[in-house]
């Protein structure tokens, strides 16, 4: 592909397949997000078919086409997550009883906007003037867009994984043919038992291989630091860290001694994760005092480009003014949302106040962590988590209880985690921009617009897969939503809340970042990393081996694909792209099928749970020579 003039970068084709893509990709990345409790980049697979539909299907196209595609597309999965994360506490708590559609569409649009236009004013600070950061993902997406003449091959590769993970899919819950998951639990001794298994995903799979091995294997052992230490010692973890805690202290040696998974499940969801809490809410402060000293500069950045009013200045991003009266615009609806959710004007102000400082600072730090690890590894939870602590204690010290403290405290982390989602996706496209050579302000634009686009179908993906699995269940456990809602009836429901054990997070958080520095200090090639060790100690355990896995397989053909110089846009991470995206697509078809009464069968069988497991190794194997390819 050739770079094109200015005027041929925004046009109508662009526009139209990059928000239909931004639909597409994020409602994938909703069943995702709530299966996993984590997204994947949608960067690279949307340049990777923006080209192939630009050049192959029209016959025409250019790169800085193909980039605002992409720009529009990401938005879709970053939106996603950003909703997936927080929403569905309200129906948790018992606040809704459905999705609803205008509140949750606005509040997807408000706080993905002030993602884009916080941004705006940091653009120069974190893209132009900060060459410590590497972009791994931004980088990544420009080299597959600059490597147009292979877009055949790479779209190939793209609609063979959707294909692989589609028909896994349909196999365990369409047709009921395969079991999800393989597990069980052995006991070690009296009271003690390990558990073991995993899901039959390949979309897990294809995580582990996308965020590569280093980043995996710390998942799992945040997931064996749960299930292989702190579950078998649940009753002396009870004993020291969560006397008072009703639904703990019920658990005795004698329950857990025949290996029940049941029994696992039950000490994993009344305890283990709440350890993960303190952990991200440690990684959350520390991300924040990681970047300080960037959004200084991000500060100083905002008052002169506020002042500034060259023409050839203002013509590089979106213009001031209209930065600040979308900005506005943004914020009155969300007061509005507020006032709306809980009936009062005080505590809606007070809400609003702590949601627009929570918002910037957090889109400071999200896009300084792109710009460091890149926006698959960014940790966008233990930002919230720690944007809910905060909120929560400040509405309690200010004498807010019941319901509207509960619902005040998630509205603003809808927000916050919107907007620092969408941020840290709007820093990795700026720079995928600058280096094909994009205007900033057309690609704010197209986030703008892939926003809206994106926001219209969060509510009724999410309805439809909460009718057809029930969020919070083992199919959608909705880890981070789980999580939020507990916390929000521990400040002002009336539920205890084990804050021993967010204290045990805390001090194993404190003690990773440590380890970690003293590893830095001695210039130890391998490194702990807090936010993947945390987020592997509140996800189901089944979700850490198969991402383990893919890591593996990652490694294995990380030296293969450098000596073909291949880079970002390899068959294996477009392969794995792929994946996620055909699982994730089937499991929303699947959603809509059952709400119909069509299909959605489980594997109860003679022989269900062998054949499950000789097909998981097999998809295993196709799965590892596929990205090897």
């Amino acid at each position: 592909m050739e770079k094109a003039a200015p005027s041929a970068e925004l046009s109508p084709r662009a526009i139209a397949l990059g928000l239909l893509l931004a639909a597409v990709l994020g409602a994938a990345n909703v069943y995702l997000g709530l299966k996993v409790g984590m997204t994947v980049s949608a960067s690279i697979p949307a340049a990777v078919v923006a080209m192939l539909v630009l050049r192959r299907l029209l016959r025409s196209g250019t790169i800085l086409e193909a980039n605002q595609v992409q720009t529009a597309a990401s938005a879709g999965e970053s939106l996603a997550a950003g909703i997936l994360f927080t929403v569905p506490a309200l129906l948790l708590i018992g606040v809704w009883t459905e999705f609803a559609f205008w509140p949750t569409t606005l509040i997807a649009i408000a706080g993905g906007w002030l993602g884009v236009l916080f941004m705006i004013p940091m653009r120069r600070v974190f893209v132009e003037q900060s060459p410590e950061l590497p972009y791994p993902e931004g980088v990544a997406c420009a080299s597959v867009l600059e490597a147009g003449s292979d877009d055949e091959a790479g779209g190939a590769r793209v609609l063979q994984g959707g294909l692989f993970g589609a028909l896994i899919k349909l196999a365990v819950s369409g047709f009921g043919l395969l079991r999800g998951s393989v597990e069980g639990a052995v006991a070690v001794g009296p009271g003690r038992a390990l558990f073991l298994g995993g899901d039959v995903s390949p979309a897990l799979l294809a995580v582990g291989y996308i965020v590569r091995l280093e980043v995996a294997v710390q998942i799992f052992l945040g997931g064996a630091l749960g299930w292989w230490v702190l579950i078998p010692l649940a009753p002396e973890i009870v004993t020291t860290f969560a006397p008072s805690s009703a639904a703990l202290a019920e658990v005795s040696a004698a329950d857990f001694a025949g290996g029940s998974t049941e029994r696992a499940w039950g000490l994993w969801s009344s305890g283990v994760r709440y350890v993960g809490v303190g952990a991200m809410a440690v990684g959350g402060l520390a991300a924040l005092v990681r970047v300080r000293m960037g959004l200084v500069r991000a500060l100083a950045e905002l008052r002169a480009g506020w002042s500034r009013r060259e023409e050839g200045e203002e013509a590089v991003d979106l213009p001031a003014r209209l930065v600040l009266a979308f900005a506005a615009a943004a914020a009155a609806l969300v007061f509005g949302l507020y006032v709306h959710f809980t009936g009062d004007v005080v505590i809606a102000a007070f809400a609003a106040v702590i949601m627009l400082v929570a918002s910037f600072f957090f889109v400071g730090v999200a896009s300084y962590i792109v710009g460091l690890v890149g926006n698959s590894n960014s940790p966008v939870s233990g930002m919230t988590i720690t944007a809910v602590l905060a909120t929560g204690g400040l509405l309690w010290l200010a004498g807010y209880d019941g319901l509207q403290g509960m619902v005040a405290t998630l509205g603003v982390a809808a927000i916050v985690c919107c907007a620092a989602c969408t941020a840290g996706d709007v820093c990795n496209d700026l720079k995928t921009g600058a280096l094909v050579g994009a205007t900033p302000r057309r690609q704010q634009t197209m986030q703008l617009l892939g926003v809206v686009v994106a926001a219209l179908v969060m509510a009724p993906v999410l309805q439809l897969l909460h009718d057809a699995y029930g969020i919070g269940s083992r199919e959608l456990a909705a880890p981070q939503a789980s999580l939020f809602a507990s916390l929000a009836r521990g400040f002002f429901g009336g539920e205890a809340l084990p804050w021993g054990l967010v204290g045990l997070g805390g001090g194993i958080g404190l003690t990773v970042l440590l380890v970690d520095a003293a590893l830095g200090a001695r210039g130890s090639d391998f490194r702990l990393h807090l936010m993947p060790i945390a987020v592997g100690l509140y996800l189901p355990f089944g979700l850490a081996f198969p991402i383990l896995l893919g890591g593996l397989v990652e490694r294995v053909t990380r030296e293969e694909d450098a000596a073909a110089g291949r880079v970002g846009g390899s068959p294996g991470v477009l392969f794995a792209s792929g994946a996620v995206a055909g699982e994730a697509l089937v499991g929303v078809g699947v959603a809509v099928a059952v709400g119909l009464g069509i299909g959605g069968g489980s594997a109860d069988y003679a022989g269900a749970g062998l054949v499950t497991l000789v097909a998981a190794v097999a998809s295993i194997g196709l799965f590892a020579r596929a990205t090897r390819a």
